[in-house]
């Protein structure tokens, strides 16, 4: 079995709160007779992680996830509180900006500085210099100081010493934010060499565009813990279909607003599970809903079912009243009612599925509960769902589309 270049196990990171003086003073005492914090701030929890060499992996998540606290861990720069983390191969790390560069320096002498703390001797230095400058392509400010360097060029600078090396792993944090499109492109060509030569990435990005064109898995972070982990497409689509969400989603009623309806929703599964993470379907695969209701006085509730895509476009609805169903009873006043699509015919997207508890008549809409859904495949038609058709001409033989 080959040994991963990155193993990573129950790895968390916690900070004591030092908001006050106080708190600082005690930080202090605790650390210096080894007395356990219990008062901290948990950045990042329990995170299991393997990364094999010649992988391409996208970190995602929102700012304040844990995604630079990880990489941090990942290359030393920080200890972690709990957990381990095993590197077993040389790293190149883009992290903070102008992290490593000595401001006073120039740009050239910091190349030097930089190719020597990855351990290039004075020979290999001098044979790369030459590349190093070139790729950075910063003209005549290569022997100013780094401080009066834009953002993008320090970025310039940077890549170009880690380009340099080709080490096992690369890591980036951003990279690709900053700096010119010439530059970008530059770098995206660089990593897509790099990456079919066996080289190994980990690519921080708040850009899906990026994160799908250069890597193959993406790990979601969330809250310092991770959310999904898995094929690109499915992730980077769950994630788009969580901030269409957010952006979008009504303030929800509170646990104590709802039991005082008629009719409440206690709870919603699709093909039997009951998260808040997004489902993720095939194209034409099955898809279940379950949901169980609350009645306060004991009526039997109709239940409606809603599909809208995320931006909140309309797709299908229908209600248990309109079939003649009746949800069944499952406890007292409690009620539980089941609808299955055997072929969901969606194109590719994410959707969110709505149901709503309804009076016995079909009238009132008492409650709204929602579940986020993600429909992967690979589609060229227009719209949000495909409908079966048929080409007819003299062209050729007739071809039927399902």
């Amino acid at each position: 079995m080959t040994t991963p270049l990155i193993e990573v196990r129950g790895l968390g990171k916690a900070y004591p709160k030092v908001h006050r003086n106080a708190d600082r003073l005690r930080a202090l005492l605790r650390l210096m007779f080894n007395v356990p914090d219990r008062d901290r701030v948990s950045v990042l929890r329990d995170i299991d992680l393997d990364v094999v060499r010649g992988e391409s992996l996208g970190l995602i998540g929102e700012n304040g996830a844990g995604k630079s606290t990880l990489l941090k861990l990942i290359t030393g720069v920080l200890t972690p509180t709990s957990g381990s983390v095993v590197v077993n191969g040389t790293i190149g790390a883009l992290l903070e900006l102008g992290a490593g560069f000595h401001p006073e320096y120039t740009g050239r002498d910091n190349i030097a500085m930089s190719a020597a703390l990855y351990g290039l001797d004075g020979e290999r230095l001098r044979e790369r210099i030459p590349e190093i400058i070139a790729f950075a392509d910063i003209g005549d400010y290569i022997d100013e100081p780094v401080k009066h360097y834009s953002s993008g060029m320090v970025v310039r600078l940077g890549f170009a010493v880690v380009a340099s090396l080709k080490p096992d792993l690369l890591i980036t944090d951003e990279v690709l934010a900053v700096g010119d499109e010439s530059f970008q492109k530059k770098c995206v060509r660089w990593i897509e060499d790099y990456l079919a030569a066996g080289g190994t990435l980990i690519l921080v990005s708040h850009s899906m565009y990026h994160v799908q064109k250069l890597c193959r898995h993406a790990c979601w972070l969330r809250g310092g813990e991770i959310a999904m982990y898995g094929d690109v497409f499915d992730v980077t689509q769950a994630y788009l279909a969580y901030h269409e969400r957010k952006s979008a989603a009504a303030p929800e009623r509170s646990e104590i607003a709802r039991s005082g309806l008629e009719f409440s929703v206690l709870g919603v599964e699709l093909n039997g599970l009951d998260t808040e993470q997004p489902l993720v379907l095939d194209y034409g695969a099955k898809l279940g809903i379950a949901v169980s209701l609350r009645s306060r006085d004991g009526r039997v509730p109709c239940l409606a079912v809603g599909i809208v895509r995320a931006d909140g476009t309309a797709v299908y609805g229908v209600s248990s009243d309109m079939d003649g169903h009746a949800p069944r009873r499952s406890g007292p006043g409690e009620y539980r009612g089941e609808i299955e699509f055997p072929e969901l015919s969606l194109l590719p997207g994410s959707y969110t599925v709505r149901v709503h508890p309804m009076d016995s008549e079909g009238v009132r809409l008492f409650d709204t509960v929602e579940r986020s859904l993600v429909v992967r495949g690979a589609s060229r038609e227009f719209g949000l769902v495909r409908l079966a058709h048929r080409w007819i001409g003299d062209g050729g033989a007739d071809a039927d589309e399902t």
